[in-house]
């Protein structure tokens, strides 16, 4: 999976932007949390589209851009948690053991 650091705020509108041509996910991930370990194993695992674009945020580094994502696109902030986004909004998101890609390419309609 070729995954896309997440690491600036700058990016948010960025994904925004860019959901308007084509599906963006943001895997936020807790390196310390063994659910969020799992949960980022299995879906690294899984076949990966080349139809979405996927970012990763690691929340221990950047704790305020998931405060941010929240804001932006009008979420609950949950850990692991994964947002789609498609045409400006957040359509889908999952966190803990519901995080599964079959669900975001079902959501996602590629």
């Amino acid at each position: 999976m070729n995954w896309i650091a997440l690491t600036t705020d700058n990016q948010i509108e960025l994904i925004r932007a860019a959901s308007f041509m084509k599906p963006q996910l943001i895997f936020k991930h807790s390196t310390t949390c063994s659910i969020s370990k799992m949960a980022f194993s299995r879906f690294e695992r899984a076949e990966t589209p080349n139809t979405i674009d996927f970012y990763y945020l690691d929340l221990l580094n950047y704790r305020q851009i998931s405060t941010s994502i929240a804001e932006a696109f009008q979420v609950h902030h949950e850990s692991p948690q994964i947002l789609l986004i498609k045409n400006g909004e957040c359509i889908y998101d999952e966190s803990h053991y519901g995080i599964m890609m079959d669900e975001v390419i079902e959501q996602a309609g590629v």
